[in-house]
């Protein structure tokens, strides 16, 4: 029986490529995002799933109603607000934190109890939520968003120690998506989203069983 990855943000730049890149190695690859429509081919599947919807843990729990076994779980989603701090609207702030961190537990409280010992899940954070490093005005809504998912890995990671299940979180730098331009239009980055995502999968599938509950940085730029 092969083995079954749930991508979370799953329509373009980094997610788009992890579904291609783990459908490859065979596995049966499950993507969600708002902007897809239910599908499949081959061991693809998409499945529409809208973070900011105040129902998604039940719109989530119903679309894998028919899954019983979950191997590996990607939190790839995510929303930003580029704006100076003194123009955040409540609803900047809140969309950035349904998606990037309320959809987040929801989704994995489904999934963990779907999950067996040798499972990994996989937070995808930001460098600028990773401590220590350089910070950029008008992010404020995204980074601190982003960090939240620092603490909730360590967290996680300490609650089903026992529990044989990895729970590692992905700090990433600079990549060239959509959202890098929009946080730094013009900016080059000196990744694309196909190499991370290579990174990702690998780490994914073959580090589960050396890391649990750490904070990885992935950059070699600023930012």
């Amino acid at each position: 029986m092969s083995k079954n990855v749930l991508v979370i943000g799953a329509s373009r730049g980094i997610g788009k490529e992890l579904v291609k890149q783990f459908a490859a190695k065979g596995l049966e690859t499950i993507g969600f995002a708002r902007s897809l429509k239910n599908s499949s081919e081959n061991k693809i599947h998409y499945i529409h799933l809208d973070l900011l919807s105040p129902t998604v843990k039940s719109d989530f729990e119903q679309a894998i109603s028919g899954i019983h076994q979950i191997d590996y779980l990607v939190h790839n989603a995510g929303f930003i607000a580029v704006k100076p701090f003194l123009e955040l609207s409540r609803e900047d702030i809140q969309n950035c934190y349904q998606v990037n961190v309320m959809s987040v537990m929801e989704i994995t409280q489904v999934c963990i109890p779907k999950m067996k010992p040798g499972g990994h899940i996989v937070m995808i954070s930001s460098i600028g939520g990773f401590q220590g490093s350089s910070k950029f005005p008008g992010l404020a809504a995204y980074s601190t968003s982003k960090a939240a998912l620092v603490s909730l890995t360590e967290l996680l990671a300490e609650e089903f120690k026992n529990s044989g299940i990895s729970i590692n979180c992905l700090c990433l730098g600079a990549v060239q998506t959509e959202m890098m331009e929009e946080a730094f239009p013009g900016y080059k980055a000196p990744h694309q989203p196909d190499e991370i995502a290579e990174f990702i999968v690998d780490f994914t599938l073959n580090h589960g069983k050396y890391f649990h509950g750490k904070i990885i940085p992935v950059s070699i730029s600023n930012p």
